[in-house]
């Protein structure tokens, strides 16, 4: 959770594994810092299906997406038990007026916010299906590596399931590709430990061709 915002939080909240901290329509009053543990976002989409649309660990911000309608637009659910700070959204708006700093740090979290939402869609409407994967692994490695963690040795909190339904893939094709992929020694793969092998062959495939 950003540093200015940890002043403002009035309470930790515990979500268990499978538990929503939020749901998609409810009125929007607080923001939440992710304090430990894993979460997912997701939505319905036209067809009437759940489409997982990002993952928030420890140090992200989750609940931005309420702020213009006043609603939650997104169903946030914890993929393990979880501890998130809780931030009243009328006590950052009230002292981010006051504080140039709070006011600068919540536009970098809605910046960063547009960028994700952003490097999604570009993810989605660009890249084919090894690319895609390949890509979302050397993200995840790159947010552990600024928490301090591994970056190349952690668990996947997330189904393939999931991944699939972040990457516009079908399960089938995850599994497929991470086969391939640990076929080809550039990953090991064990259930859900995960362990880079070759990173550099990674960035490889992730590139445009």
């Amino acid at each position: 959770m950003p540093s200015t915002f940890e002043k403002l939080a009035s309470t930790l909240r515990h979500v268990r594994s499978g538990g929503p901290l939020f749901s998609s329509g409810d009125p929007f009053g607080s923001l939440y810092g992710v304090h430990g543990g894993f979460f997912k976002t997701s939505t319905v989409d036209g067809d009437g299906r759940w489409q997982v649309t990002g993952f928030f660990m420890a140090g992200d911000l989750l609940g931005l997406d309420g702020i213009g309608s006043g609603r939650y637009q997104l169903t946030a659910t914890a993929l393990e038990d979880s501890v998130v700070a809780v931030m009243p959204y009328p006590l950052v708006e009230t002292l981010s007026r006051e504080s140039p700093d709070l006011q600068r740090e919540l536009h970098a979290a809605l910046s960063r916010e547009i960028a994700r939402e952003h490097g999604v869609m570009l993810l989605l409407g660009s890249m084919h299906a090894e690319q895609r994967l390949a890509t979302f692994l050397l993200n995840l490695s790159l947010r552990f590596r600024r928490r301090g963690y591994s970056p190349s040795d952690f668990q996947l909190r997330m189904t393939r399931a999931d991944i699939g339904s972040y990457l516009g893939m079908t399960l089938e094709t995850v599994s497929r590709l991470f086969s391939r992929l640990q076929h080809e020694g550039i990953v090991e793969i064990r259930q859900r430990h995960v362990r880079l092998i070759d990173a550099d062959r990674l960035r490889a495939i992730s590139e445009p061709a």
